[in-house]
């Protein structure tokens, strides 16, 4: 009696064209899906450990180009990304006038420096976002769509089973098993492809929340700073 093991490779290989064709769909998705597991999961592990280095050196640090400097270091930390937008921002309006026509206008400056610093930041957290969810809807896919796959390959498989009785008139056992086998597999590829994407989507899903709080949070402190500390105290100095 042969192992379970090449029995199951014996019935793929011996299946129908179709349940073949379903059971290689299946297995790229599932192939692709653990692909990006393991990016996603190295990519998110670094990022949060990389941002959490940041930001306890940002707090700790007195001044910002120290800061912007080690954020440099830290190429994974969306925290740091983040930063370094805002800080690249603040400098060129340090180094530029509000005006539109080019003049040093500092009421002006000073008034929309906020707003300017505000929507730098914005975009920044936006594109942070887009870039830790990529790929990850593909997870949501495989889920939502490997069991319905696996589903045709079972229906097929039945319908073979009854096309067997069909041709030689006999509802055994030896008839019925085989096309039944291969609707067994398919169901079970779809179901083995689906639980994995289901459960890493649900984990990164709740990861990129997390990261996207702490960049928010982040933001809304640092563009204080900027209002307050940096901003407020240049223009009482003029």
């Amino acid at each position: 009696m042969l192992p379970s093991n090449l029995d199951l490779i014996h019935m793929i290989l011996n299946a129908g064209l179709v349940v073949q064709l379903v059971l290689l769909t299946l297995l790229f998705f599932s192939v692709s899906s653990w692909a990006i597991m393991i990016m996603k999961y190295r990519y998110l592990r670094r990022a949060l450990e990389e941002s959490a280095r940041f930001s306890d050196f940002f707090w700790k640090s007195t001044d910002l180009t120290e800061a912007f400097n080690r954020a440099k270091q830290l190429a994974g930390s969306p925290v740091a990304r983040v930063f370094r937008v805002g800080y690249v921002e603040l400098r060129q309006l340090r180094q530029q006038g509000g005006g539109a026509d080019g003049q040093r206008r500092p009421g002006n400056r000073f008034a929309h420096g906020g707003d300017n610093v505000r929507r730098a930041l914005r975009r920044a957290i936006n594109s942070e976002v887009a870039r830790m969810s990529q790929m990850v809807p593909f997870l949501a896919t495989t889920g939502n769509t490997t069991p319905f796959i696996g589903l045709f390959g079972t229906v097929w498989g039945i319908m073979n089973s009854f096309h067997g009785i069909g041709l030689r008139g006999s509802a055994s056992l030896a008839v019925v098993a085989p096309g039944i086998s291969e609707a067994l597999v398919a169901t079970a590829a779809g179901l083995a492809a689906a639980i994995p994407a289901v459960i890493a989507y649900n984990y990164f899903t709740q990861k990129i929340r997390l990261i996207e709080t702490e960049l928010y949070n982040f933001a809304s402190d640092f563009q204080n700073i900027v209002e307050r500390d940096i901003l407020g105290r240049e223009e009482a100095g003029r």
